[in-house]
């Protein structure tokens, strides 16, 4: 616990209800959505960037260790304290101003610790939405901070292709705010430093305010499940839709059967919407429009069915069924993977990035790996087919050694296999460390620390590299 002197000086920047150092409190603080939690030695809460930078420049002067929480609603192990009750969580879920939009330009700048929900339903009379679909709730400089991806990447992009401008505070011993552009689509009159600190994962400082860009809300969209012939045939498949529905493809997310299963048997609000039984696997699609149906024009729908139906008709086709529904029933499902997977038992869980012709044969490899050496483990994967993104996630023995095996395994065959990512979307995190360690290249761990030692002594949990010893 933080000894007295440090808790008053603290109280004394942030205010007495914002400094909280009672178990009981910091419980929600510590508790990661995924892995054990730690032990915080106090929770800060600053509600303003000043506040943030007076902390922050607190902390630096005397050595204490402290890491940025958003939402915590991360998966890496990046936003909560490690065991040994040292490290100070600043919490920024008080950053909630500003909240400004400005329709015409199509941007919206924020508080870090606006909520992605809080955004999108202030944009929502404007038309206008940010597009990053994912699975929580999560803060707006939290997904900027881990350079969110989503189900949507495949139309919108991640939070780098959206952040226009950043206000950040510096991890020295001053606290440096720095404004890191306005705003601007084009702007070359500096380095656009701000790129260092999407994600970055608060390596290199603590992100406060943030400026999106976002876009106009779909007026029309059309969804399938869609039954692939077999896993050679996703690829394919894929390619098709990208040739036939153009920009109107905006997701193609695969899941798989153990997923769904686990999703309809532990989601009370959902239902099987395969007649024939759940396939091995499928693949939900949406097609979207931003303007409203246009006389003489297809609906969404009649495209939709028309590609799935010549698809069909072909001899050599990648298609083995459709099934055609209402938007939310689909989402649901894809939507429900998360909580039906948590159900299950503990988790296993890796964020794997592969280029897209290399996701069916790892899949087959690992399937096989699986069987022979974990068998004790089952395998409920879904993700992002269209842009290479795999949650391969694994329920079954809770023996440390099993799983610390399985990991090194399925991490072994992915990347030194096929030069994957051990981090697609999630961002780096005390989970990741061992992976980054082992198959980040030195140098580029050696650059990464010194570039973070320039902004100051660094603040995430994440370990750079041997010069950025603030863990």
């Amino acid at each position: 616990m933080l000894d007295k002197a440090h808790q008053e000086a603290l109280t004394a920047l942030v205010g007495p209800d914002a400094v909280i150092v009672e178990a009981a409190d910091r419980a929600a603080y510590e508790t990661p959505a995924r892995y054990a939690g730690g032990t915080a030695a106090a929770v800060v809460r600053p509600a303003t960037t000043a506040q943030v930078s007076a902390v922050v420049g607190y902390c630096v002067r005397h050595a204490l260790p402290f890491l940025p929480q958003g939402a915590n609603t991360g998966l890496a192990g990046g936003s909560t304290p490690d065991a040994g009750g040292a490290q100070v969580v600043l919490s920024l879920d008080r950053l909630t101003g500003p909240l400004e939009i400005d329709a015409d330009d199509r941007t919206a700048t924020v508080g870090a610790g606006v909520r992605l929900s809080a955004l999108n339903a202030a944009l929502e009379p404007h038309g206008l939405f940010l597009p990053i679909d994912l699975g929580a709730d999560p803060s707006l400089g939290g997904m900027a901070a881990t350079n969110t991806g989503g189900a949507r990447f495949l139309r919108y992009g991640d939070m780098r292709r959206h952040v226009l401008g950043l206000e950040v505070v510096l991890a020295d011993a001053a606290g440096t705010v720095l404004t890191l552009s306005h705003g601007l689509r084009k702007d070359n009159a500096a380095v656009a430093l701000r790129q260092l600190f999407v994600g970055g994962c608060g390596a290199f400082g603590v992100i406060t305010k943030v400026t999106v860009e976002v876009h106009h809300r779909p007026r029309q969209s059309a969804t399938a499940l869609l039954v692939p012939r077999d896993a050679d045939a996703v690829l394919p498949l894929l390619l098709a839709f990208e040739a036939q529905a153009g920009s109107s493809l905006t997701a193609f997310e695969g899941m798989s059967k153990a997923a769904m299963t686990r999703a309809i048997d532990h989601v009370p609000s959902l239902s099987n919407p395969f007649a024939g039984g759940v396939p091995d696997y499928a693949v939900l699609v949406e097609l979207t429009r931003t303007w409203t149906p246009r006389e003489g024009e297809a609906s969404l729908d009649e495209v939709l069915q028309q590609i799935a139906g010549d698809l069909l008709e072909r001899d050599d086709t990648p298609l083995a069924d459709a099934l055609f529904g209402p938007a939310e029933k689909m989402w649901a499902l894809r939507h429900g993977l998360s909580e039906g997977l948590r159900a299950s038992g503990p988790v296993v869980g890796f964020d794997l990035s592969f280029r897209r012709r290399d996701l069916a044969r790892f899949r087959r490899e690992a399937v096989l790996m699986l069987e022979a050496d974990f068998p004790d483990f089952a395998l409920c994967d879904f993700g992002h087919v269209a842009d290479g993104g795999v949650h391969f996630n694994l329920v079954g023995s809770t023996d440390a050694e099993r799983r610390a095996a399985l990991r090194e395994a399925v991490l072994g065959l992915a990347v030194d296999g096929f030069g994957a990512s051990f981090s697609g979307e999630h961002g780096l995190g005390r989970a990741f460390q061992d992976a980054y360690d082992r198959f980040t290249p030195r140098l580029v761990q050696d650059y990464s620390a010194a570039v973070a030692a320039v902004f100051g002594t660094g603040s995430a949990s994440v370990r750079l590299g041997p010069v950025n010893g603030a863990n």
